[in-house]
């Protein structure tokens, strides 16, 4: 979901837009992919978010082409577009399902030079290729693990950034440590600190979660829910899924993500209902 907001770099304050991107990636899509925004009004209050705060986002979500006015049964509501479709269903795998690179993937390099007259593609194209997981070899010169060769091709040419980039499918031959150079190409400190601040805020969540007993608070799971998906799906944009014996031995990647997975098995249900109940 991650290429729908424009919410800054990883460590920002969450905003209202990024919660309503995951209501209707999570939950919208199972009902066609609109809801009214008296329904919208209502969720957004369970995550204290006040009507004012819903319409603006609800606005800007629209100028930038994610949303799109549409009535139903006389209610104002509004619609995933098909761009925000295609880029939630090109999210989901990585966000819900996405596995480790194995050595022998190899590498998929990507060589870009972009005119300075044209300096906003240039940064645009940084970012897309951030967010798909890729490190930095050189200037103009950026490598991920070759199994997201495909997601790139398919990301560049949606964004009509493909003519400023050259794509090699590539195998390390040497001269250094591979682990080492993987730790210069990314910041794999900088991800294994959003990895614990994501398991220390949610592994509480989830034992309180697991010790439940009795019918689930359906508005409490989904507020939860919403929380934990939001703040989770950034982080496998920014992961480059490398191969085990790539990362430190003390990675927290695989225990925030199991945390993930275990409150998303837990949780979705639950929020389900509650989302049904209100629209």
């Amino acid at each position: 979901m991650s290429d729908l907001d424009d919410e800054g770099g990883p460590g920002t304050a969450v905003r209202p837009r990024a919660h309503i991107v995951t209501i209707y990636g999570l939950f919208a899509r199972e009902v066609g992919g609109w809801l009214s925004v008296s329904s919208l009004i209502r969720l957004m209050g369970r995550l204290g978010v006040d009507e004012p705060a819903v319409r603006s986002s609800i606005s800007r979500l629209k100028r930038r082409g994610l949303l799109e006015a549409e009535r139903r049964d006389n209610l104002a509501g509004y619609a995933l577009s098909t761009y925000a479709r295609d880029v939630l269903t090109e999210g989901d795998q990585r966000i819900f399902g996405r596995t480790r690179a194995t050595l022998d993937d190899g590498w998929v390099l990507a060589v870009f030079s972009v005119p300075e007259s044209e300096r906003q593609k240039r940064h645009t194209l940084r970012s897309r290729l951030t967010w798909l997981g890729y490190g930095t070899v050189g200037p103009g010169v950026w490598i991920a693990p070759g199994h997201l060769a495909e997601e790139t091709r398919s990301v560049l040419e949606r964004l009509e950034l493909a003519e400023y980039v050259d794509l090699f499918h590539a195998d390390y031959l040497g001269f250094r440590d591979m682990a080492g150079e993987a730790a210069t190409w990314w910041d794999l400190d900088g991800l294994d600190v959003l990895y614990r601040d994501f398991n220390d805020t949610f592994a509480p969540v989830l034992a309180r979660w697991e010790a439940a007993t009795g019918d689930p608070d359906e508005g409490q799971a989904f507020a939860d829910h919403v929380a934990v998906v939001t703040t989770w799906r950034r982080l496998p944009f920014l992961d480059p899924g490398l191969a085990p014996e790539l990362l430190p031995t003390d990675w927290t990647g695989v225990t925030a993500a199991e945390t993930f997975h275990r409150l998303h098995a837990r949780l979705h249900e639950p929020a389900q209902r509650f989302v049904s109940s209100l629209t």
